[in-house]
């Protein structure tokens, strides 16, 4: 018995769909590129459902002729490729003629087509790869296909799709591609019967830009255009400070495809080396031209991985054309601040103006010190301790001239370090939390009270100098802080949340906004509550109480970078990285200004609590010295 048989046609169109089929935003891409390709000047796309059981394409290119209708669903049939010398010099956007057959292999297909000056057109009906009809149409010059129940005959991939509003944001983010790669063609893009995209189709690149990612992005551009070894790049790439968290918003096209490409992603991010701040990317919509027989594009069924014969043409155009983008932008901005720097100096040159001013000022200056200077210091040893009475006891010297009894409270506060000490406890204890000390103070309280921290001051706005037993330790301030809002944040089994007085929209880009929506339930558990906003926008409505005055926006965009490239599907792994991004965000800064009441609640926390030893991402929060080893250091010991 024979064990090896030929499939049968149907199964074999199945099988062979699945490569070129898997989404609706893999229709949609095929069915605009052809589009394209058949010189339409306006294209349509409408989807309901996310595709899944509606779409619609609707262009005005040069339609099919009767006779090619059929002939157009078979597989392997195009009119692109001739010969096996055309696959050498590939000028259009399709090419492999497996599209259509395809397509309707696995979902109900309708096309109605018209070529230019015939009177009737033609209406043709395939379900599941079979033919329903041909009849005779009226119809406006072009193609127009309906695409209903995709996968309705393979109920095993139906499974495999997402939720509605994931593809449609994939099919919206094919639309968006498209647009730029071609702004010479007005595209519009429906969605459950509300428009998202519609660009003017006037050629103008920033204006498509502007009609698909918004103002805000398109503002903060610089343009290219640099010619170098047969290459050509023009686009736009983002300035330095508008860099972001991710590579989302890198977009190269090579001879109108919008494609994937390592050479150029690492010749753009080299052209920005040194004027980038670290873990950022640039932004850019490039589009490449360059010889067809340079570039291959019959890589993957997708078409989006490309080979070169030589990579080094397409790296340097890519890498000179945005470092001389840059650096025009920054000649412009130096020579600004050039004109402005000398002002200030030049005006008070004159010495009619300079010798006035040291005597005028001085003189007030010296004079008024001193006839408080021999009661000050003194007083300057304990303005931190007894700041309060000090201004109520001048107030009585300047009232009374002669009182025998001021020499008296100078010496009992100056002959009692004990009393300085005892204040300073007081201070320092009421900062720290009483929950921490209930907890510490269990068992050996007298043990407890012996351990005084004594913070001493603070290095480079960033490291605390603090003092504890026989030890000086170097505290992160930004590192301790971040572990201790981690450890709230992980403690509550929710986050507790403020609603914000106005819902704050914000603009992601499409995988963003797609993770952000399916992990809505993981969101809201750390109390960051948001919804679909239309596009890629979505509505913050709450946010959690630890980030009171932070910038939302960033935040929510950083979480956003996370979840649509950490790749994390088990929900514990994902409130934890929510719970580290956000205890990030909210804890203090190194640079910042702290007052001494945050400086001592810090070290008291840290060294007096053997859980905040490292921060959530693994770095050190603390770093002790000993008496010894310092001493050491200065020869005291051996």
């Amino acid at each position: 018995m024979a064990l090896i048989r030929v499939l049968d046609k149907h199964v074999a169109e199945l099988i062979a769909a699945g490569e070129v089929v898997e989404r609706p935003a893999s229709v949609i891409k095929e069915l605009v590129e052809n589009a394209v390709d058949a010189g339409a000047r306006h294209i349509t796309v409408e989807i309901r459902d996310g595709g899944v059981t509606y779409m619609r394409i609707t262009d005005d290119g040069c339609g099919f002729h009767r006779e090619d209708v059929p002939t157009a669903f078979l597989r392997h049939a195009t009119s692109k490729v001739r010969d096996e010398a055309d696959l050498n010099v590939i000028n259009t956007l399709g090419f492999r003629g497996e599209a259509l057959a395809s397509i309707a292999a696995v979902a109900r297909v309708e096309l109605t087509t018209c070529v230019k000056g015939e009177m009737v057109g033609t209406r043709y009906v395939i379900h599941g790869g079979e033919e329903i009809l041909m009849e005779d149409a009226g119809c406006p010059d072009g193609s127009t296909f309906i695409i209903e129940d995709l996968f309705y005959n393979i109920p095993a991939r139906m499974k495999f799709l997402k939720k509605d509003v994931s593809e449609g944001n994939a099919v919206a983010g094919v639309m968006e591609r498209l647009a730029l790669s071609h702004p010479e063609i007005s595209m519009k893009f429906i969605r459950g019967g509300r428009t998202e995209i519609q660009t003017p189709g006037d050629g103008d690149l920033l204006s498509c830009i502007h009609t698909v990612f918004g103002k805000p992005f398109a503002s903060g551009l610089i343009p290219v255009d640099y010619t170098m070894g047969g290459v050509s790049v023009k686009g736009y790439v983002c300035k330095p400070e508008a860099c972001r968290p991710n590579r989302t918003m890198q977009h190269f096209f090579i001879n109108g495809r919008y494609v994937k490409t390592q050479t150029a992603m690492v010749a753009l991010e080299r052209a920005y080396k040194g004027v980038m701040m670290v873990g950022r990317f640039p932004s850019c919509v490039l589009c490449l031209t360059m010889p067809a027989e340079t570039v291959d594009a019959n890589v993957h069924p997708a078409k989006i991985e490309v080979r070169f014969i030589n990579e080094k043409p397409v790296f340097d155009t890519v890498y000179y054309g945005v470092k001389s983008a840059l650096e025009s932008r920054d000649t412009i901005h130096r020579v600004l601040l050039k004109k402005d720097a000398p002002k200030p100096f030049t005006r008070p040159v004159t010495p009619s103006a300079l010798t006035p001013t040291p005597t005028v000022k001085t003189a007030p200056i010296v004079a008024t010190p001193k006839p408080v200077v021999p009661t000050m210091p003194k007083r300057n040893f304990l303005d931190m301790v007894v700041d309060d009475d000090r201004p109520t006891e001048l107030s009585l010297n300047d009232d009374t001239t002669a009182i025998p009894l001021p020499p008296e409270p100078p010496a009992e506060i100056v002959s009692d370090p004990i009393v300085e000490q005892e204040v300073i406890a007081e201070v320092i204890q009421p900062d720290s939390p009483v929950v921490e000390v209930a907890d510490t103070i269990e068992q050996p309280t007298l043990f407890e009270e012996k351990k005084t921290v004594r913070v001493i001051g603070e290095v480079f706005a960033t490291y605390i100098l603090a003092e504890m037993e026989e030890s000086l330790y170097l505290i992160d301030k930004h590192a301790a802080h971040e572990r201790m809002l981690y450890n709230q944040l992980k403690a509550s089994a929710r986050v507790d949340e403020q609603v914000l007085l106005a819902p704050l929209a914000i603009t992601v880009s499409r995988e963003e906004h797609t993770a952000l929506i399916e992990n809505q339930d993981v969101l809201a558990s750390a109390g960051i509550s948001l919804e679909d906003f239309g596009g890629s926008s979505v509505l913050v409505r709450s946010f959690p109480m630890i980030l009171s005055g932070q910038d939302i926006e960033s935040t929510v965009q950083e979480i956003a970078s996370g979840l649509a490239n950490g790749g994390n599907e088990v929900l514990s792994a994902k409130l934890d990285w929510i719970y580290h991004s956000t205890a990030c965000r909210a804890a203090t800064k190194a640079g910042d200004v702290s007052r001494p009441a945050e400086l001592e609640e810090i070290a008291q926390r840290v060294l007096l609590n053997e859980d905040i030893r490292y921060c959530p991402h693994g770095r050190p929060v603390c770093v002790e010295m000993t008496r010894k080893d310092l001493e050491k250091q200065f020869g005291r010991i051996i």
